[in-house]
C-alpha cells in the first residue's frame, strides 16, 4: 500500500469534512462518507479520527453518525464575522415569514450545488418540510435553487446543468435539465423563480437571487408554503416581499464591502503621506 502525501491526506480529510458539513444536523454514518469519497474504509476512518481529535468532528456514541464537531462551528463563528451573509439576512427571513406565516430559507451557491444556509419557520399550523438547514441541492432544483441558477451566465448555467446531469436524472426524474432550461428562462423573465411542486407534491416555492455590489452572486431568499397557499395571484405577492427583502440585504451588503474597501485603503494612504 502506498502512503498518501501529507497534502493529499490534509486534502482528503478537508474533503471528508466537507462531507460531514453536507449532511449537517442529521448525521452521515461511515458507510456513506466512503461510498462518497471514493476512499477505503481504513483510510476513511483514520482521517476521521484525525479530524475528531481536532474537535472538527464528533461521533454520536449511540448512533455511530458523524456531525460537526465543536471546533468547526467556533471556526464557522469566527468567519461569519468576515462573510456574514447569515448574520445580514437574519432580520429579512424574520420579516418574511412573520408578514407570510410561511416558512422562509436563505440559500448560497457551493460548488454546483445549493445549499440550505437557514431556515425561518412561519406561524401557519400547516407546514412545508421539503427544505431544512443543510440540505443541499443540485443548482436549479428548489425555488432559492433556481433563482441561483437564473442569475449566473448562460455558460455558468450549461456548466452546472452539465455537472449535475446524471444525479438530476437520478433522483429528479421530473426535473431532466430542459425543464430546468425552462424554469431559468421564466425566473428570468418573471423576476423570481417558481417551484409548482416538483419535487414534493404539495411543496410551492418562490426565490429571488441575492447579489453582491459587483454583481457576483450572494445567494437567495425563498419563501415555502402548501400548494394552497400558492396561488397565481399570491405568488406575486409574495415575490414582492422578497425583492423588498432582497433590495434591503443588498443594501447592507454594499455598505459593507465599501466599508472594508475604506479600511482597506486608510493604511496605504498613511504610508503615502509619510
Amino acid at each position: 500500500m502506498i502512503a498518501m502525501s501529507g497534502a493529499q491526506s490534509v486534502d482528503r480529510a478537508l474533503g471528508l469534512l466537507s462531507m460531514v458539513g453536507r449532511h449537517a444536523g442529521r448525521g452521515v454514518s461511515l458507510t456513506a462518507l466512503v461510498e462518497e469519497s471514493g476512499l477505503n474504509k481504513p483510510t476513511v476512518r483514520r482521517l476521521l479520527l484525525a479530524l475528531i481529535r481536532g474537535g472538527l468532528v464528533e461521533q454520536d456514541a449511540e448512533s455511530r453518525l458523524y456531525y460537526l464537531g465543536e471546533e468547526s462551528y467556533v471556526l464557522g463563528t469566527l468567519a461569519s464575522q468576515r462573510f456574514g451573509l447569515l448574520e445580514i439576512c437574519h432580520a429579512s427571513l424574520s420579516r418574511l415569514s412573520e408578514k407570510t406565516q410561511d416558512t422562509t430559507f436563505l440559500s448560497v451557491r457551493r460548488d454546483m450545488s445549493s445549499l440550505c444556509l437557514y431556515r425561518e419557520e412561519g406561524t401557519y399550523p400547516i407546514r412545508t418540510h421539503a427544505l431544512q438547514m443543510g440540505f443541499e441541492h443540485p443548482l436549479g432544483i428548489g425555488a432559492g435553487s433556481l433563482a441561483m441558477l437564473a442569475a449566473l451566465p448562460d455558460a455558468e448555467v450549461e456548466e452546472a446543468l452539465a455537472a449535475n446531469e446524471k444525479i438530476i436524472l437520478e433522483r429528479y426524474p421530473s426535473l431532466p435539465p430542459d425543464r430546468i432550461r425552462e424554469g431559468v428562462a421564466q425566473a428570468r423573465a418573471r423576476g423570481y423563480s417558481l417551484n409548482p411542486g416538483l419535487i414534493v407534491a404539495n411543496s410551492w416555492g418562490i426565490g429571488v437571487a441575492l447579489r453582491l455590489p459587483d454583481g457576483r452572486l450572494a445567494g437567495a431568499l425563498s419563501i415555502a408554503a402548501i400548494d394552497s397557499r400558492m396561488q397565481e395571484e399570491r405568488q406575486a405577492e409574495l415575490a414582492g416581499y422578497l425583492r423588498q427583502e432582497v433590495a434591503r440585504v443588498e443594501e447592507k451588503l454594499a455598505a459593507m464591502f465599501s466599508a472594508r474597501r475604506s479600511a482597506a485603503e486608510k493604511p496605504q494612504s498613511r504610508r503615502q503621506g509619510k
